[in-house]
């Protein structure tokens, strides 16, 4: 467990040396906290059409979108899908997890019409899990355009966007980056290396802000260049598991989150869905005692997990098991001291005892005022001194301040300080 010290300067006050506790530093004061909800930007998440979407064990809602809902003529953008679909979800408290795709089985592919009647394009057309799908085709230069334009677009208009919790990206079906099921042509049905090679660090620049994703199926040397450019692995994407918690779940799927680092989690979160290949994994994927010999909240620590796609588990699981089950995941903030010089300032002593870190900027508050430690930076199992010049009082009570949450969001902490 590491200690840090962040203070503040203040006159006629001598603040402790870096790495000391500040022992003498004023009075201690009683603190009595729970957390008592899912805390923002973290848990089990529900599909934005979900009947249970306004459960209270709810804070992040999923959906995919189309990118011909938003584009139909070449540079024309009309963002109002985008933009309903974010203000439902902030009217109901929540923030969302955004997935633009373009294969789906059953469907025809979301690539603008433009593109579709662009010289030269020629679109698959194949069964993919017995469903006729459309595949686009990834060797017109005006799609490979048309993608990184939209992305850039997308995050200089969105990156700072409370409402905006994470987006996840990729290719294939779903954008799970794979096409287990159907003509999987490099280059033509799914994107070439060298394109991709060209797209991720975009992304890494294009949003500064909101974390960004993509599947553990990227580790496969067929579908990706991680294998060939380890120079990607250096950007700040986060990753996702979409059979989480599998009967395979030790083999394979591990192997991917281990591929891209075990400690990918300290830059970017760890997402995912619960696993799908049969009707058990879906119905005791949360039983207290686990399935095929693993338990949630054991693999939840092992991937430092902040959120899980889990829409079919209000049909499954009771609203406190599904509650229990989000709140093992992600930060979770505990004050440990808390001490007053009366109209001077107040020192905290706040450790990190979830199993990821909080992935947006937010700061310890005493009076208003915010201390300098951005808590983004305390990682699982760290605490840290953080030192305030305030009016503070023996009534003042810390809090933890954050600019992107929604009205009705509130980040919580855990204290008993006698």
């Amino acid at each position: 467990m590491s200690l840090a010290l962040v203070s503040c300067s203040c006159e006629n006050k001598t603040e402790p040396e870096s790495g000391q506790k500040p022992a003498e530093y004023g009075t201690r004061i009683p603190l009595q906290s729970s957390i008592t909800h899912v805390q923002p930007m973290t848990g089990i998440v529900l599909w934005n059409t979900s009947g249970s979407v306004k459960k209270e064990y709810v804070q992040l809602e999923f959906s995919y979108m189309l990118y011909n809902d938003v584009c139909k003529e070449k540079d024309v953008f009309d963002w109002t899908p985008m933009d309903k679909l974010l203000e439902a979800a902030a009217a109901r408290g929540h923030q969302v997890v955004v997935r633009f795709r373009y294969t789906y089985p059953g469907y025809s592919c979301a690539v603008p019409d433009y593109i579709k009647s662009w010289p030269g394009y020629e679109a698959t057309n194949a069964k993919s899990e017995g469903r006729k799908t459309e595949f686009p085709d990834w060797r017109c230069e005006e799609l490979q355009r048309f993608h990184m334009e939209f992305h850039r677009r997308f995050a200089e208009r969105y990156d700072k966007d409370p409402r905006l919790a994470f987006v996840e990206t990729g290719f294939g079906l779903w954008a799970e980056y794979h096409i287990y099921d159907g003509p999987c042509i490099i280059g033509q049905t799914f994107p070439s290396h060298d394109f991709q090679a060209q797209f991720l660090p975009k992304m890494d620049e294009w949003f500064q802000d909101t974390p960004w994703l993509f599947s553990i199926d990227a580790s496969d040397a067929k579908y990706a260049p991680f294998h060939k450019k380890k120079e990607l692995l250096d950007l700040n994407f986060g990753n996702f598991d979409d059979s989480f918690m599998c009967q395979d779940w030790s083999g394979y799927n591990w192997s991917g989150w281990k591929f891209f680092g075990e400690d990918r989690y300290k830059k970017a979160p760890a997402g995912g869905e619960f696993s799908y290949y049969s009707d058990y994994d879906q119905k005791h994927v949360l039983d207290k005692e686990g399935m095929y010999g693993r338990v949630f909240e054991d693999v939840v620590a092992k991937v430092h997990m902040t959120f899980i796609i889990g829409n079919d588990q209000p049909g499954k699981q009771t609203p406190e098991r599904i509650a229990e089950a989000a709140m093992s995941m992600g930060y979770r903030f505990e004050i440990r001291d808390f001490q007053v010089k009366e109209g001077e300032g107040a020192s905290v002593l706040i450790a990190n005892v979830g199993v990821a870190p909080i992935y947006r900027s937010a700061f310890v508050e005493v009076e208003g005022v915010r201390g300098d430690l951005d808590l983004r930076t305390l990682m699982p199992g760290e605490e840290a001194w953080v030192t305030i010049p305030c009016k503070a009082s023996k009534s003042s009570r810390p809090a933890i301040a954050c600019d992107h949450l929604v009205s009705g969001q509130e980040i919580q902490y855990q204290a008993d300080i006698q």
